[in-house]
């Protein structure tokens, strides 16, 4: 699917690299066959994120928040990649079971388009189970880690 992409990994990164030395935080591209956003964080956050998706995948947002209300205790992927659990290969874990996480937490990256994007554990509680392993290719909405809320 990524093949039919008109933009490559260069013209990504290249995009980045502009919103990067520019006064502005955000880039939202849409045509009729594609939407590309592209933003840079602030603070903790610093960075760059970028999220695509085809013309008329409206369902894939729908998708993520139907798992989210199924499995409240899921931890979901933001967007489609690759999921790591360490920030580097042979580094230790963002967690492991029996975690304690807050919501700006780092919980694993993925990895979209050669841009590494922190995926935070957005609440508070322990963390139960990894359920993807390391370098797993994941769709958006896809349940990563289950999460025991706070005071369960």
């Amino acid at each position: 699917m990524t093949d039919d992409l008109p933009l490559t990994h260069e013209d990504i990164a290249e995009i980045a690299a502009i919103l990067d030395k520019s006064g502005y935080s955000e880039l939202d591209l849409s045509t009729r066959r594609f939407r590309l956003r592209v933003a840079k964080g602030v603070g903790a956050d610093s960075g760059l994120t970028q999220e695509w998706q085809w013309a008329g995948a409206s369902g894939d947002v729908a998708a993520a928040a139907t798992v989210a209300e199924a499995d409240p205790s899921a931890i979901c992927s933001p967007l489609p990649g690759t999921f790591y659990h360490a920030p580097q290969p042979g580094a230790p874990p963002f967690v492991q079971p029996g975690d304690e996480v807050g919501p700006e937490t780092v919980i694993g990256i993925v990895e979209t388009m050669k841009l590494m994007n922190p995926v935070h554990a957005g609440r508070s509680g322990t963390i139960a189970e990894v359920l993807v392993t390391d370098g797993t290719l994941v769709a958006k909405g896809d349940a990563l880690i289950k999460l025991t809320p706070e005071g369960s």
